[in-house]
This record gives structure tokens, C-alpha cells and sequence, in this order.
């Protein structure tokens, strides 16, 4: 099929794109001695992940349990679940490891560690402890007195084992510059090593010290001390990692096929039919780019149109201004545009599928898993 002949709205994944990606984070672990555990809640496709842990060990991050059922469904088995643990949710988490799965755990919090401590079960969770990099979303402090009571309480307990600690630098999305994201990196990279030798010095197990975002794992300078990294976006790439000199515009390898619904010639626009839905409500490079609104509008082999941008959404309309009269004959109404997402992870979750392109022929459809 072509692509163009698709119905719309439709996510679209360029192969080679993808697979040139998933390549270069590769080969970039494997020059630094540090070991790939790819996060996939961006592709949440097995697919993907076949070609993200290629040369790998297999073992992947998950942000859901759903996806931590549905890749042990598909072969994987040693699975990061890099989402706070709470102990209403022991029974899945047994469910899963009864099946096989070498699921890990993750914890900032002590109450919920002598919460689980508590839980009569006849398996062992395998916890690593939260560090806070300076993200300030979750974590202890790796100097702070919390991170010993909480590994010391998972150690001492009969029913978890102590695999490490990790951090994630969310932050460094929103680094200025370059040299920012590598500040960052700096900063994650240390704050989990610290973490990690002060398990070491009490006397407790760390083997695991792992880290990891897109930003900080394109451009880290160093790696010492760290075990492990978990990229995710970086299979896809988006308009925020462009925006923020993270990647290049031929290495994005999402976007979402529209079709041109309307021309409003007298408020000076065209209407699309990819709306907040369709392509998600994060405008994560307008910090940097604001005239990039909720996606860039390209052509059908991804060339950008210029000056075309996705400046409004309703729920399943795409607002497109335009200052040219020659827009409405270029792009009469029935035709289809690609739009660059800002963020691949939230538009990807609107979509049961993903229409995989070589060029302007679809070749195949993947699917993914959604929910929780």
C-alpha cells in the first residue's frame, strides 16, 4: 500500500530511520562498556524492541505493567518496571514473575519498603532504590539519610533483594544548550555513583547503578561507574530533542498522516484531521522553537512546508495558519501531510498500530500496547 492512500489520522514509523537509530545508541553503549537496557515506553512495540536490544543483553525498562505483561508475552523476560512501586500493586507484579519474568522493582520511599517487607508471599521482589538528580521529580538525595534506611530495609527483609539504585535526568529536556545536556549528564551520572558507594561502604550490595534519559545518553562525556543506561525517545526522536540540538530533522522517525479537511479562507487557515487526539497537546519545543505550536506540517516524504505549523487544536481538529494564498492550492482539501510531533512517547499513545513506511510504501504494521 501506499502511503498516501492510508486513512488518516495515522501514525507512521519510517523503518530505516528507526533502525539507523536504534544502531547509533548501540554502538554507542557498546564503545562506553555500558550495558543497554532501552526503555520502551516511547514504542511500547515489540518490533521495536527486537531491534532496540539487538546485540544486547534483552533486557528492557517499562513505564506500565501492562507493557511489562505484554513483552514477557513476546520473549522478554528480564524486565526494569522504572515506575515507583506501591504494594497494591504486589499481585501483578507476582502474577508476572510466576510467568517468568525477571521483574524489577523501583522505590523511594521507606514506608512502602517495610510495606512490602510485610507481604507473605513465597517469591522475592528485586528492588533498586530511586536517586534524585536533580530532576526533583522522585528520588532520595544520594547524600540524604533516607537512601540507607531504604536499602538497609529491603536488604534485611526476607522477601526483596537489593539490586542497585538508578536515576532518570527528566531535566534535561530542559536544558538550554548543549553544554547544559552535558551539565546534566555530569550531574545524573555522579549523583547515582555517590548513591552507590555509599551503599557499598555500609556494607550493602549494589550491583546495578543505572541511569539514564535521551538527552544525557546521546551526550554524556563519561560513564564511570554507571552499569547500565535507559534511553527511550531516542528510537523515534521528536521536535523537543531537535529543538534542543539532541538530533538532526532526518533522524526523526515518527509522524502522524492528516489529511487537509478544510480551507477557512477567511480566518486564514486550513483545517487538518489531527487534532489534540491525534497528535497530543505537549509542546515540548516551542521553549525553544514557540512558532512550532503542536507540530510541524511536511510533505509526504517528511520535507518540512514552510512556515506551516500546527498552531491550534480541538479535539479532532488541527488548526494550520496561513499567510500564503498559494497554501490552499498547494495542499487542496482531500490531501494528506505529515506532521512532526513534539513529543513521539504521548502522540505514539494515541495508537493501537503503527504503520511502518520504507520511503512512500507502507510495508508493515506493528502493533503496541496501551493502557496500564
Amino acid at each position: 500500500m501506499q502511503l498516501d492512500a492510508v486513512p488518516t489520522p495515522a501514525l507512521v514509523l519510517d523503518r530505516n530511520i528507526l533502525m539507523r537509530n536504534v544502531a547509533a545508541m548501540s554502538t554507542r553503549m557498546n564503545d562506553h562498556g555500558v550495558a543497554l537496557r532501552p526503555h520502551l515506553k516511547t514504542s511500547k512495540s515489540a518490533e521495536v524492541a527486537r531491534l532496540a536490544t539487538s546485540g544486547h543483553s534483552g533486557a528492557i525498562t517499562v513505564s506500565t505493567l501492562a507493557e511489562a505483561a505484554y513483552f514477557l508475552d513476546k520473549g522478554f523476560t528480564d524486565i526494569t518496571y522504572a515506575v515507583g512501586f506501591v504494594p497494591s500493586k504486589a499481585p501483578q507484579a507476582i502474577a508476572l514473575m510466576a510467568r517468568g519474568a525477571r521483574l524489577t522493582l523501583v522505590t523511594d520511599n521507606l514506608t512502602v519498603t517495610q510495606a512490602m517487607a510485610e507481604i507473605e508471599v513465597d517469591t522475592v521482589f528485586t528492588m533498586l532504590v530511586e536517586i534524585d538528580c536533580g530532576d526533583k521529580r522522585a528520588g532520595v538525595l544520594a547524600d540524604g539519610p533516607e537512601l540507607l534506611d531504604i536499602a538497609r530495609t529491603i536488604h534485611d527483609s526476607k522477601n526483596m533483594t537489593l539490586a542497585g539504585v538508578m536515576t532518570h535526568a527528566g531535566h534535561s529536556y530542559g536544558a538550554p544548550d548543549i553544554a547544559g545536556v552535558k551539565a546534566i549528564a555530569e550531574d545524573e551520572r555522579l549523583a547515582v555513583v555517590r548513591a552507590a558507594e555509599r551503599l557499598r561502604e555500609a556494607g550493602l550490595p549494589c550491583p546495578v547503578v543505572s541511569a539514564g534519559s535521551t538527552p544525557t545518553a546521546m551526550l554524556a562525556e563519561c560513564f564511570n561507574g554507571l552499569t547500565e543506561m535507559r534511553p527511550g525517545v531516542y528510537m523515534f526522536l521528536d521536535l523537543t530533542q531537535l529543538s534542543h540540538g539532541i538530533c538532526q530533522r532526518g533522524d526523526l522517525a515518527l509522524s502522524v498522516l492528516a489529511s487537509v479537511i478544510g480551507h477557512n479562507r477567511h480566518a486564514g487557515h486550513i483545517l487538518l484531521d489531527a487534532g489534540a487526539l491525534a497528535l497530543s497537546k505537549d509542546i515540548g519545543a516551542n521553549a525553544v522553537w514557540p512558532e512550532t505550536g503542536y507540530g510541524d506540517v511536511c510533505d509526504l516524504t517528511m520535507r518540512p512546508l514552510e512556515g506551516l505549523h500546527v498552531a491550534q487544536v480541538s479535539q479532532e481538529h488541527g488548526i494550520v495558519p496561513v499567510s500564503n494564498e498559494a497554501v490552499y492550492d498547494q495542499l487542496p482539501v482531500g490531501s494528506k501531510v505529515r506532521v512532526a510531533p513534539n513529543h513521539a512517547c504521548i502522540t505514539a499513545a494515541a495508537y493501537p498500530s503503527y504503520n511502518v513506511v520504507e520511503g512512500a510504501r507502507v510495508v508493515d504494521e506493528w502493533d503496541r500496547v496501551n493502557g496500564w
